[in-house]
């Protein structure tokens, strides 16, 4: 930084974009409090969480915070761009290059050079790897509750959900409350390599283990050390990579492709997939004692239409994230109109669905207002086909014909302000107790109406009532 330039602050959260202009030298505070020079909104951030200091050299200084403080930065390896995440210890500091990102709790800023943002492409690397999980819904701040007390233990997670609802986002977050939280976090998606290269990808092979294994190669089980592994799709490990992968869970120990010897392993599992595992395990579709090895806790995140009050906020932050690696100055604003047919769709992709359809209108909308043909909705008829005013929760199905005397149950009409909890009662009282009616009725799996009477403090109804 011989030469002065200009600099700016680009702060990202979950829900907005912001660029602050910043002096040519000098230390700027940073934190929650009102006395500081930059002023960052966001509880999980201490009152006095930093100092930023423009140099020259720039550096950042973690002045005794509450979460820490990290710094992620581009980094060119092989001719490979990757992310380095690097923490700070408290009262200590780190010189910084343009472009670095520096995470406070879960808002991220970056310093760079004034209105161009073009000339940092490390920078748009950093804010696309940097993901900011967005919780409005009650049942999702119970599970990040949940996610804080599992974290700090070292106990196996199994995330279940529907495609595309943000389970690897879980898993960073869980990754990253837990005291390996400065070790690496390594993802693997189970489906998308083929079986031959799987067992090397996780076991690794020593040299001469098979045509063209010219040297030694750690598996991704050793390049975890003292961190964690995040292993997607886990229901489509072949039967002979789940025997392996069990005698490694139970030894903590590795046997490299070819190899003789076994290398012990500090990782700790994160496991996901949207296949019911636990009936797989049953019908022997799928190791039931791997299952139990890799179930230590489950979490089952719930999809998007059954946390819609989120929508919203999410699509602000697509939004605002997709401007900023479009390079627009200004973020487009979203119509009323367009909001509306959010809000009505049903969102069978989720969150993946839902931020690919918002970086798309971003791009047709031209830097203007995002209108609903900007969307490219109409006519997937996915529709959630509910009233602004209310929820209508349909009655149950039933499995065989009612006796004579049992009046059918009518549907339900909640509000939509009224809180989940609320909703989980209403079912069930009109369901008599019975869980299987009431987890249908509200239109989610048994398994996560169980989950919600727990994270909720509900009893659950006793058989027969």
């Amino acid at each position: 930084m011989k030469d002065q330039v200009s600099l700016e602050l680009l702060i990202v959260t979950a829900d907005t974009t912001r660029v602050r202009p910043l002096p040519a030298t000098g230390r700027l505070a940073m934190g929650r409090g009102e006395n500081n020079q930059v002023v960052l909104r966001d509880p999980s951030i201490s009152r006095r969480h930093a100092v930023l200091d423009l140099g020259p050299p720039l550096r950042i200084e973690d002045v005794g915070s509450s979460n820490g403080l990290r710094v992620s930065r581009s980094e060119d390896a092989d001719g490979t761009a990757r992310i380095v995440e690097y923490r700070i210890p408290p009262h200590e500091s780190m010189e910084l290059a343009l472009g670095d990102g520096i995470q406070l709790g879960a808002t991220l800023v970056v310093v760079q050079r004034a209105g161009a943002s073009e000339d940092n492409p490390a920078s748009s690397r950093v804010i696309r790897s940097y993901s900011v999980p967005v919780i409005h819904d009650s049942g999702m701040r119970k599970l990040y509750e949940l996610v804080e007390r599992v974290a700090q233990s070292n106990i196996n997670v199994l995330l279940l959900g529907e495609t595309g609802v943000g389970k690897e986002v879980m898993a960073e977050a869980v990754h990253r409350r837990s005291p390996r939280g400065r070790g690496p976090l390594v993802c693997l998606n189970c489906a998308a390599i083929h079986e031959s290269l799987l067992e090397s990808e996780l076991f690794g092979h020593e040299a001469g283990a098979f045509t063209g294994a010219t040297r030694a190669k750690p598996g991704l089980f050793e390049v975890a050390a003292g961190g964690t592994v995040f292993l997607d799709e886990v229901g489509e490990l072949p039967v002979s990579v789940q025997v392996k992968l069990l005698r490694v869970l139970e030894e903590r120990k590795v046997l490299r492709v070819g190899g003789i010897e076994k290398r012990p392993i500090d990782v700790r599992f994160i496991s996901a997939t949207n296949r019911d595992l636990e009936g797989e395990a049953s019908r022997n579709a799928f190791r039931q004692d791997l299952y139990f090895r890799l179930n230590g806790v489950t979490i089952e995140i719930p999809p998007l239409r059954e946390r819609v009050s989120e929508i919203e906020p999410m699509v602000r932050s697509f939004v605002a994230r997709a401007a900023v690696q479009m390079n627009m100055r200004a973020e487009p604003r979203l119509s009323n109109a367009a909001l509306d047919v959010l809000l009505g769709y049903g969102w069978p992709g989720n969150i993946r669905e839902l931020r690919n359809v918002i970086e798309r209108a971003v791009v047709l909308s031209a830097g203007e207002m995002i209108q609903p043909e900007h969307l490219g909705l109409s006519g997937r008829g996915a529709s959630r086909k509910s009233s602004p005013e209310f929820v209508t929760i349909p009655p149950p199905r039933p499995s065989s014909p009612e006796p004579d005397g049992i009046v059918s149950i009518a549907p339900l009409r909640v509000p939509m302000g009224e809180d989940e909890r609320q909703r989980i009662v209403l079912a069930l009282d009109a369901c008599g107790g019975n869980q299987s009616k009431a987890a249908e009725m509200l239109g989610i799996s048994r398994r996560t109406l169980l989950m919600r009477l727990d994270l909720y403090g509900i009893a659950r109804p006793r058989k027969g009532r």
